[in-house]
């Protein structure tokens, strides 16, 4: 199997795959020049598990945009002409998903195989969900066109299951638009909107729950076995503050969970975790409702406690916000969840 080279440094790396994708898309999008520096690039990298410094990104795309004859539409343009493999697992993971919510929920998971500059999140509320996409870097590190490349190639992404004629119900951009607003239109096919508090793709809480007709449980499970490998092994490598909280609260009792414990085993002060996570770009209050919402979804799947055995299992105080935290993630309140699961027989693509 192959491993994954940690970077020389103790600051984000990105995937080797996704620098050659991102090279790639550049030539097709019109930039002289691209393809042969991928090929020099290639020869650098033995396995498509090698990890860049995030710094040797940052100046693979300053040669990118400074040669770029699409202007400041290049990461637009780069992101939706990506491909599975640029994604690596992920991608090839995203295509065996049973539906939108669980590869943006594979993406929430997985993203850091692909890249540790950013962490893609989802939320659900009312009839629809958003996946934002969050730089893990300080704005000045990254170009707004490479978070435009990585939102478009979500989009690109989400087609792969839903069909290239798919399009989500609004995009946002916390930067300002910098071109024509005309590509953006053509590309997402919604309305998109600049100075916003957040980069997000909005969409239906429908196109999010439908189910493909051909679904292979079997597949998609051995595509999230080896994810979970390579994740553990970049963890190991070099893990995050952010990543050793996640692994702390895997095994905690989420029922008096607090970021004393996490600080303790780090040797941090409770401040200190806290500013390490905000730096990292989340905190100790979402982690911790992200590892709420695992430990009930494999409750609701694997037993048959009823959801006031549950709540406090996963620090909630009874049935009434077990439902209401649920329903927050979801969609759908956890006794709707449980039925879906057991009917479709999902449990065994689950990795």
């Amino acid at each position: 199997m192959p491993t994954v080279e940690s970077p020389s440094a103790t600051g984000p790396s990105v995937n080797a795959s996704y620098a050659l994708a991102v090279l790639s898309a550049t030539a097709e999008a019109g930039t002289g020049g691209a393809d042969s520096r991928a090929g020099s690039r290639a020869d650098s990298w033995a396995v498509p598990t090698d990890r860049l410094e995030y710094g040797e990104m940052r100046a693979l795309w300053d040669e990118v945009l400074a040669a770029g004859d699409a202007g400041p539409h290049t990461g637009l343009l780069v992101g939706d002409r990506m491909r599975p493999d640029g994604l690596h697992i992920l991608g090839h993971l995203i295509l065996t998903c049973a539906s939108l919510a669980d590869a943006a929920r594979a993406a929430e998971r997985y993203h850091p195989l692909v890249s540790q500059a950013g962490t893609v999140t989802l939320h659900r509320r009312g009839g629809a969900g958003r996946i934002c996409y969050r730089p893990t870097v300080g704005p000045p590190a990254m170009h707004p066109q490479q978070v435009e490349a990585v939102v478009s190639s979500m989009v690109r992404a989400a087609r792969w299951i839903a069909g290239d004629d798919w399009t989500p119900l609004a995009v946002s951009f916390a930067h300002p638009r910098a071109g024509a607003a005309e590509p953006y239109a053509r590309v997402f096919g919604c309305p998109v909107t600049f100075d916003a508090q957040e980069n997000a793709i909005t969409v239906a809480g429908e196109d999010l729950d439908r189910r493909r007709p051909l679904y292979d449980p079997a597949l998609n499970g051995l595509h999230r076995a080896y994810a979970d490998r390579l994740l553990h092994q970049l963890s190991a490598a070099a893990p995050t503050v952010t990543e050793r909280v996640r692994q702390w609260l895997e095994h905690a009792a989420l029922g008096d969970a607090g970021p004393e414990g996490p600080a303790r085993q780090l040797n941090l002060s409770v401040r200190t975790l806290r500013r390490a996570l905000h730096a990292e770009g989340t905190s100790w209050r979402a982690l911790l409702d992200t590892a709420r919402h695992g430990r009930a979804r494999r409750l609701l799947e694997t037993t048959a406690l009823p959801l006031d055995r549950i709540a406090p299992l996963i620090g909630l105080s009874g049935a009434t916000a077990l439902v209401r935290a649920f329903t927050r993630w979801e969609g759908m309140p956890p006794g709707a969840y449980r039925s879906r699961y057991r009917g479709t027989g999902a449990g065994r693509g689950r990795g």
